[in-house]
């Protein structure tokens, strides 16, 4: 397939989404035709094995943003005109030999980021390895795996503290049997003679060249001769495996956790991707949280804030005494260093908010020497209403 031929192909159609489709949507529509698709569900199909090749040949350009940007570009020049069927449409006379006409059309600029402002070089250097560049080709270049996401839901305190969580993932995962290589136990890949293994060839169009995929080893480089029989030469089999997940202590509600290596794997022995688990953390009934502070609002009576008192207060390993000075007002909020969230680096506080609990109910002892109290307190001149703008 030549470089005309690849830009012209619509991948976004191939995928089934806009144009405008975010990366997620990519990904999503990519990973449900792919699993609809894949030989191993589909043995002996060839409308699906084409439909896999061509799925996975528009997510290879539309899920690299920088691959994906240079191929846009190339299509809305191809759409607006600058390469007619014949190869190049210039409104003028076309001009590639010296001297040339004032409506010529310079190929040097086209090609070199001329007045038209766009470096097709450049187009076509990202997309097909052109432009000075090695021709190997970005399908004969390992191909590492896609990445793969989950989800876990963890307590608040395992949250705070860390833990490790166990996952059962099916994915396509290295083939057991040729250990990735897609050659059959005992044999191994071969050098494609016609393309050297650069997986490109070049071809001559007129006063152009192009390079285009090797048809021998479909771009990859290598040829096997006799393919693994599980894996059927890809070097990739769909297996549930399990993976235990480290999650680092403070990880807040809705980060990702990225595991790395852990995701699909690569085709023929290429590296794997990763796995990106996103945590869900479930809400604590004593403490919240506050960046790597951790929050709590502990009741206390009337009588422990006027006289002061020393409260047993949690935290996430045990209790801690606080001390409460006489006269503190309702609401105060103390810090008790060191007994957050601790990190690699850095540990929170704890902040412990007092809150007076009223009685819904007073036996008459207690009621007759609250009203003592009370009058006591007006005989004292206390007025908790002094100085309010109300009053």
């Amino acid at each position: 397939m030549s470089q005309r031929e690849w830009i012209e192909k619509d991948f976004y159609k191939e995928l089934g989404v806009s144009s405008s489709a975010s990366q997620d949507e990519i990904k999503k529509a990519y990973r449900k035709l792919a699993r609809d698709n894949h030989p191993d569900s589909n043995p002996g199909n060839a409308t699906a094995e084409a439909k896999f090749k061509a799925v996975s040949e528009a997510n290879a350009v539309l899920s690299d943003p920088a691959k994906r940007k240079e191929y846009d570009e190339a299509r809305s020049l191809f759409a607006s005109g600058g390469f007619g069927r014949g190869g190049f449409s210039p409104g003028g006379g076309t001009n590639f030999g010296g001297g040339g006409s004032a409506g010529g059309f310079d190929v040097g600029d086209l090609f070199g980021g001329g007045a038209g402002g766009a470096d097709l070089g450049d187009i076509f250097g990202g997309l097909f390895n052109r432009g000075g560049q090695s021709r190997t080709s970005a399908a004969s270049r390992p191909r590492k795996g896609s990445d793969l996401t989950a989800d876990v839901t963890l307590s608040f305190r395992d949250a705070a503290t860390g833990t490790s969580v166990p996952l059962s993932i099916t994915s396509p995962s290295s083939c057991t049997t040729c250990h990735g290589s897609g050659a059959k136990p005992g044999t191994s890949p071969r050098v494609c003679p016609r393309c050297n293994g650069s997986g490109v060839v070049s071809r001559n169009q007129g006063a152009f060249g192009f390079s285009e995929p090797c048809d021998d080893c479909r771009g990859t480089g290598s040829i096997i001769d006799d393919p693994c029989a599980d894996c059927r030469g890809t070097g990739v089999q769909n297996r549930t495996r399990s993976v235990t997940v480290r999650v680092p202590a403070g990880v807040a509600d809705g980060q990702r956790v990225r595991v790395a290596g852990r995701g699909e794997a690569g085709l023929r022995g290429a590296g794997a991707g990763d796995l990106l688990v996103t945590v869900h953390v479930t809400p604590d009934r004593v403490f919240g949280r506050s960046g790597d502070d951790l929050t709590l609002v502990i009741p206390v009576s009337y009588s422990e804030l006027v006289l002061g008192t020393t409260l047993s207060v949690p935290t996430l390993d045990g209790r801690v005494g606080l001390k409460v000075p006489a006269g503190t007002a309702d609401g105060r909020t103390f810090r008790v260093k060191g007994r957050g969230i601790a990190k690699k680096s850095t540990t929170g506080d704890l902040l412990v908010t007092v809150k007076v609990a009223v009685p819904s109910e007073l036996d008459d002892a207690a009621r007759e020497a609250l009203e003592h109290y009370a009058e006591a307190e007006r005989a004292g001149g206390f007025d908790p209403r002094a100085g309010w703008p109300g009053a």
